[in-house]
């Protein structure tokens, strides 16, 4: 592996990060397509159903490509999906190597692809670059059978409180704050709420801001909200955008306008294994204190993004989390990964 070849997966990786926003079902990948130090063709995977990163690059390519080298942010497939196998369309083209910066975690390709790309002549070299695992590391668990990657989202007084005593709560932290809110809310497949938050709030919960467009669209996640009793209002804000609303619920509820899943017990770990099921790799939960406490409680959580205004909302505010420990020792302990300034407020992310 040369300098240069770091340098061209570094590039593919890069390419890979313009599917943040549009693709939360497949993994993201990007492609460079390079022959004698001059990139050919550059591609990232579409929206689902659309394109994968190779056969992007391909189209993309100036010229003929026999002889070059595809630089691939993760192993290319080689089964039929939605779009015929990557590894058929390499080897049609005539790429002679390719390099890739993590073997695919689904049990479909894992190491298959790179098989028969190797079947067919081609050379193949894997060098593990960190930021490419960052980029689809709930993929990749879902793969493994695990629950996709949980962010808990927070919005704070500097005493502790989620709300004044009334549940009034909006608006706590800056614009600042919530615009940084659409950047999580943009990359998630799903944002899930509780129906205290839709009742008292009526929140959209969608992506409102130009900058996660892609392809000309600016795609919604799922808005997912617990409902045990089927109280969620037919003319919520929530149905303005488009997009799915899913209404996870007991047995026995029904609703006109959203999707329901009924469950015997709405519980976060039940309920993020149904989304799971939908294709959601990241999750954003944003609600009030009893459902991001219950996520919390029950260790259903991979980051927490606490945004901390300079205001003081007093002892009867509502508190951050509904449940009481007795002891020091059975504290739920966390790290703080990192910690900044976000316009009038500080952003804490915090870990397990």
């Amino acid at each position: 592996m040369s300098v240069a070849d770091r340098l061209w997966l570094a590039r593919a990786v890069e390419l890979a990060e313009r599917g943040l926003f549009s693709v939360t079902e497949n993994p993201r990948v990007g492609c460079l397509i390079v022959r004698d130090g001059k990139v050919l063709g550059r591609g990232t995977t579409h929206p689902l159903g659309g394109l994968h990163a190779e056969t992007d690059a391909l189209a993309d390519a100036c010229e003929d490509v026999r002889g070059a080298t595809a630089y691939v942010s993760l192993e290319p497939c080689c089964h039929h999906g939605r779009q015929p196998p990557c590894t058929d369309a390499l080897i049609s083209a005539g790429i002679s190597r390719v390099v890739a910066a993590m073997r695919d975690p689904n049990p479909r390709v894992s190491g298959e692809g790179f098989a028969a790309l190797i079947a067919a002549g081609i050379e193949v070299d894997v060098v593990e670059l960190d930021a490419a695992k960052a980029l689809n590391e709930g993929f990749a668990r879902r793969m493994r059978g695990e629950r996709p990657y949980v962010r808990v989202k927070m919005g704070i007084s500097i005493d502790g409180r989620t709300a004044v005593a009334s549940g009034e709560s909006q608006w706590i932290t800056s614009s600042a704050a919530r615009s940084d809110v659409q950047y999580y809310r943009a990359r998630s497949g799903a944002v899930v709420t509780g129906i205290g938050t839709v009742l008292a709030d009526d929140p959209s919960l969608n992506v409102r801001e130009e900058r996660f467009a892609r392809y000309g669209v600016i795609r919604q996640p799922i808005r997912a909200v617990l409902d045990r009793e089927g109280r969620l209002p037919g003319g919520a804000k929530l149905f303005d955008s488009p997009g799915r609303v899913v209404v996870f619920t007991r047995a026995g509820h029904d609703h006109a306008r959203a999707e329901v899943v009924e469950l015997a017990t709405v519980e976060p770990g039940v309920v993020v294994d149904e989304l799971a099921k939908m294709g959601c790799n990241e999750i954003l939960v944003e609600a009030g204190a009893g459902v991001a406490g219950a996520f919390l409680e029950a260790r259903v959580f991979d980051e927490v993004i606490v945004y901390v205004a300079p205001k003081f909302l007093g002892h009867e505010g509502r508190a951050m989390v509904p449940w009481s420990i007795e002891r020091l020792e059975h504290a739920l302990t966390a790290r703080i990964a990192s910690a900044e300034t976000i316009g009038d407020d500080v952003k804490v992310v915090l870990t397990p």
